[in-house]
């Protein structure tokens, strides 16, 4: 592949200090691996051993990002790789936070009209019944910080509520309560300017939560997702925008719900998917015709062009 000569070294980053610790290992090492088969001078490295001095030993040309959750999805990796002037895949600082922060992620959705659940951000001594009345029943409770469904809940009751925040709040300090929308569920990936095949995911447990996404075979991915054409244009229209909406550059991941009417609700954005075995956006890279392989060459390939901002 012509470009791979253009990469010269380059060092994936894995591990860190996050609770997605273990999901970025596994992540870090398959994306090593593929580029390592494709030809490209790559190494791996994990933040929580040395750092950014560590990092600049290596004296990396560019960084492929495969840390999840805090500290590498955040922005906060992000700043500190520009600083160093050193390219890194994915989308920049602003994107990077935002898309970090389920809440205000959801607050620029709604400025620009994109439809997504109403919300709220919850406290230890919140009225949960006057919650309930004002977003209905069910509810997700999440932590507005954490991925992998790290931390999330479903409530039926108000009498659930209390306990879902003091769960999610174990996680992070910020804790949002949002309208559960019961239908069916879908993931779109994007990869550069390509809107990649919507995937519809069926949990066995009928919600997708940490085990369903990492540790189930029973988990099922519905690709072609099923819907029809006209559908699925418009559902990777939406995911388009709202990826645009936040700033997203270079690879990303949008999860949609859809209801019984068939409606389509934005539910959170991902700038630094997971890349293991069980993972989404390889899944429908493979479907049109990128392997693996291929795939992660194309992703680091977005580093040798500059960005937007």
């Amino acid at each position: 592949m012509k470009r791979v000569s253009e990469l010269g070294r380059v060092a994936v980053l894995f591990g860190g200090s996050s609770a997605e610790r273990e999901v970025s290992l596994k992540s870090g090492r398959a994306v090593l691996a593929a580029l390592t088969r494709a030809g490209v001078d790559a190494v791996g490295y994990d933040p929580a051993d040395g750092g950014l001095v560590g990092l600049e030993a290596l004296a990396p040309d560019r960084v492929f990002i495969a840390l999840h959750g805090r500290g590498g999805e955040d922005g906060t990796l992000q700043g500190a790789l520009e600083l160093l002037g050193i390219p890194y895949t994915g989308s920049g600082v602003l994107a990077s936070a935002l898309g970090m922060d389920k809440q205000r992620t959801k607050l620029v959705w709604q400025a620009l009209g994109l439809p997504t659940p109403a919300a709220e951000m919850l406290g230890p001594d919140a009225d949960w019944r006057a919650v309930v009345e004002r977003l209905g029943l069910p509810l997700i409770v999440k932590p507005v910080h954490e991925g992998s469904t790290l931390g999330i809940s479903v409530v039926r009751s108000a009498e659930a509520l209390a306990e879902a925040y003091h769960a999610a709040a174990r996680y992070d300090a910020r804790v949002m309560a949002e309208g559960f929308i019961e239908g069916e569920e879908y993931t779109v990936s994007l990869l550069g300017d390509e809107v990649l095949p919507a995937i519809r995911v069926e949990a066995a447990g009928g919600f997708y939560d940490y085990a369903a996404k990492y540790l189930s075979d029973e988990t099922r991915y519905h690709l072609p997702c099923g819907l029809s054409a006209e559908e699925e244009a418009e559902l990777g229209e939406l995911c388009r925008q709202a990826f645009a909406a936040v700033g997203g550059e270079g690879w990303g991941r949008v999860d949609v719900m859809r209801d019984a009417e068939g409606r389509f609700w934005l539910i959170e954005v991902n700038t630094s998917p997971g890349m293991t075995d069980h993972s989404l956006v390889p899944q429908a890279a493979a479907h049109v015709g990128i392997d693996f392989e291929a795939l992660v060459v194309r992703i680091l390939a977005t580093t040798l062009a500059p960005r937007s901002a």
